[in-house]
């Protein structure tokens, strides 16, 4: 059998979150860090921006992090150095290691082929799909295993979201295609 190919599977967005200190004073880090926002009346965190890699990072004074924009692990890893780096010239004492994980990928993927979506909630039947077109255009396709909810729409584009690393990803939209390959 032919290896698959994922040439159309492009990554939008990757979500990370962790613990990088015990503690952080928000305030200080806002004033003595360049791209760090703070306003308590809108968000209970900082927001930190950093152009290369563009990555935005939500920090809050529990030590806690939560990464997004990141492109792929160098990015975050990079992005994670800088944060770092940044906080520890402020004054932070932040850990050696940082515990910070991909919590959530987002995917795109063009199946090159306008999709029946009428067809597949017919066809289909099944308690794990939502589709309202006249709250949204997209068919909201919930795969158990692994735990991937894929938002499908008639143009055959395909947003996956929920892996936490690329081989969820890619064995959810094996587990679609096949389901959909045995429809269309």
């Amino acid at each position: 059998m032919a290896e698959k190919s994922y040439d159309s599977l492009k990554i939008e967005n990757i979500v990370a979150s962790g613990e990088i200190a015990k503690e952080m004073d928000l305030q200080s880090i806002s004033e003595n860090i360049d791209n760090c926002e703070l306003n308590t009346k809108r968000f209970p965190g900082a927001v930190l921006r950093i152009t290369v890699p563009k990555i935005a990072a939500l920090l809050f004074s529990s030590g806690k992090v939560v990464l997004t924009g990141i492109r792929n692990n160098e990015d975050l890893e990079k992005g994670l150095d800088i944060i770092i780096k940044s906080l520890k010239e402020n004054g932070v004492d932040t850990f050696d290691v940082p515990n910070v994980k991909v919590t959530n990928i987002v995917c795109s993927y063009d199946m090159g082929k306008p999709v029946n979506l009428n067809r597949i909630v017919v066809t289909l039947n099944l308690e794990n799909i939502e589709y309202e077109p006249e709250q949204f255009p997209g068919l909201v396709y919930r795969i158990e295993e692994p735990k991937i909810v894929a938002l499908i729409f008639s143009s055959g584009k395909i947003i996956l979201t929920g892996g936490k690393n690329m081989e969820d990803i890619k064995s959810g939209l094996d587990v679609l295609e096949s389901k959909l390959d045995s429809i269309m």
